[in-house]
């Protein structure tokens, strides 16, 4: 395990020292969440196109406890692991770049788990409809991930964690999902 955690922290400092002053401001704005409310905005109508009002409620339903149940873990791991930011590192200060700096605690990144709990998600309910949105999601969700690393917060393998985290989760809440709505259908046909 330890031979694991250097090998974090050497890729750590090689990713994160990549980074230069004048694409600071640039990371900082990548890592924010007002930043992508619009691209929120163009998901939910998208959805609304491809389910319409009432499953729609259903789907916000689940994402905001997709959401909360990601965040929430990534939580309960910070406080159980107790792994340290980069930044709080005190036998990283000299070596790496500090763009900005968050709680104590960093194993794993909730940004990464967040972002991709609505990447899958989103690419599993709507990918029938729309082919090119996963590539485009996960390229996203990558790019956060990774303004993570640059901005000094977490190390590679707390974006890693947070991801296949949120990957599952997403999974897990899409096919629910699709089963409420599948059902719904069904009733709705049973009715008439």
């Amino acid at each position: 395990m330890y031979e694991i955690i250097q090998e974090d922290r050497h890729l750590f400092l090689f990713l994160n020292n990549l980074g230069s002053q004048p694409f600071d401001q640039f990371w900082i704005l990548i890592s924010e969440t007002w930043i992508w409310v619009p691209l929120y905005g163009i998901f939910l109508y998208l959805l609304y196109k491809t389910f319409k009002l009432k499953s729609l409620v259903f789907i916000l339903i689940f994402i905001a406890l997709g959401v909360t149940v990601s965040d929430q873990l990534a939580g309960i791991f910070k406080t159980g692991i107790a792994r340290l930011r980069p930044c709080h590192d005190p036998t990283l200060n000299n070596l790496m770049r500090s763009v900005k700096c968050g709680g104590r605690l960093g194993f794993y990144s909730s940004h990464a788990s967040n972002t991709f709990f609505i990447v899958t998600y989103l690419s599993i309910l709507l990918f029938r409809k729309y082919k090119f949105l996963p590539y485009f999601l996960f390229f996203w969700a990558i790019v956060v991930s990774y303004s993570r690393i640059y901005l000094g917060v977490h190390f590679p393998m707390d974006v890693l964690m947070g991801s296949a985290m949120g990957f599952l989760l997403g999974g897990l809440f899409a096919t629910i999902s699709l089963n409420v709505i599948e059902k719904q259908k069904r009733n709705a046909v049973s009715n008439h």
